[in-house]
């Protein structure tokens, strides 16, 4: 089932409205492979969406997460992003302490080593995150 399809299976289960603007938020959403804070996706809808608020582009994302087509990230900042989840893709992050860049990366010497270092304790490995802080490569010239 398409992340669209999960959405709208979830919204009618809770007897929720699926509305327009949450569907415009939505595909905004999964049309970017952006860490959105709820003001990132807000300021980029509202250019075009005038009338979707600040409160229904952070409730609709939390609904995302609960659904389970988006995963909530705390990058130490204090700032909630979100981001599409894709069980066939993992990844992880690289995360600029200073100007908050998010880099993806793929390592697959990690993820063999994870899997070794948990069979070795006898571990099965359910899920995880990889993330990384530290300077970017623009900010750590300026240091």
């Amino acid at each position: 089932m398409d992340q669209i399809a999960i959405f709208n299976e979830f919204v009618r289960r809770k007897g929720l409205k699926n509305t327009n603007q949450r569907m415009t938020i939505l595909e905004a959403f999964l049309g970017s492979k952006s860490h959105y804070s709820t003001e990132d996706l807000y300021s980029k809808l509202r250019k075009e969406h005038p009338k979707i608020g600040y409160a229904t582009v952070h409730r609709t994302l939390k609904l995302f997460a609960e659904c389970g087509i988006a995963i909530e990230l705390d990058f130490g900042d204090g700032q909630a992003r979100f981001e599409p989840l894709n069980v066939d893709q993992h990844h992880d992050h690289l995360v600029c302490t200073n100007c908050g860049l998010i880099i993806e990366f793929t390592e697959p010497q990690i993820e063999k080593l994870q899997e070794q270092i948990a069979a070795q304790h006898n571990f099965k490995i359910e899920k995880h995150r990889h993330e990384l802080y530290g300077l970017c490569c623009d900010c750590s010239k300026q240091s």
